[in-house]
Order: structure tokens, then C-alpha cells, then sequence
């Protein structure tokens, strides 16, 4: 059973930056992929993020590419999220999550954290 755990949200203006970790635990961290998602209120859960167990492999959502930056760090068990240029529209819950396969899809996903609030004032 991995758990996960997020952290770096909070409160930034628009054009600002965050960035976002997530520790895992209780599991071969370097075994899975890793994703984000958000979810904003009303809207379902969407995909952000995702880095294949090497690190050699990343995905992103076209409404973040070239501001989103995804990492990881096995020997640390983490995995970033490095936002910057960010919109009010990027306001959300952030999750990661891990699956042993790299994937898009959320419900492809075993493991989730509790998230973690991003808002972005305009």
C-alpha cells in the first residue's frame, strides 16, 4: 500500500509561481509513475501532469504545457510540480497519484493523496 502525501499549495497571484511535492511511502516508489490532477469546484478531476518511473517519459495537459514542469526524485521518494505563470483559471485542489503504469486517465490510478488548495488571484 503506497500513501501519498502533498504539500506547497497556497495562495499567489496571477503570474506567479508554485511548486508542489508529494513523498510517498509504504512502497518501491521508483516502480511507479506518477501523476497530478486537479480538480476545481464543480468540475470533475482532470489531468495536469505525469512522469514515467524513470523520469524519461512526461505527459502534460495542453493548458499547462510550457508552464508546468514535472519531476522526480527517487532516491527522495517525490515527485514535483513546478508551476509557474500561473492563472486564476489554474485555481484547484492538486492530487498525485501513482499507478504502475503511466497513464492519463485518473481512474487508472490505485493510489491518491489528500490534495492540496492552489488559488490564483487575479
Amino acid at each position: 500500500q503506497v500513501q501519498l502525501v502533498e504539500s506547497g499549495g497556497g495562495l499567489v497571484q496571477a503570474g506567479g509561481s508554485l511548486r508542489l511535492s508529494c513523498v510517498a511511502s509504504g512502497g518501491t516508489f521508483s516502480r511507479y509513475a506518477m501523476g497530478w490532477f486537479r480538480q476545481a469546484p464543480g468540475k470533475e478531476r482532470e489531468f495536469v501532469a505525469a512522469i514515467r518511473w524513470s523520469g524519461g517519459i512526461m505527459h502534460y495537459a495542453d493548458s499547462v504545457k510550457g508552464r508546468f514542469t514535472i519531476s522526480r526524485d527517487n532516491a527522495k521518494n517525490t515527485v514535483y510540480l513546478q508551476m509557474n505563470s500561473l492563472k486564476p483559471e489554474d485555481t484547484a485542489v492538486y492530487y498525485c497519484a501513482a499507478d504502475r503504469s503511466l497513464t492519463t486517465i485518473p481512474d487508472e490510478y490505485d493510489y491518491w493523496g489528500q490534495g492540496t488548495q492552489v488559488t490564483v488571484s487575479s
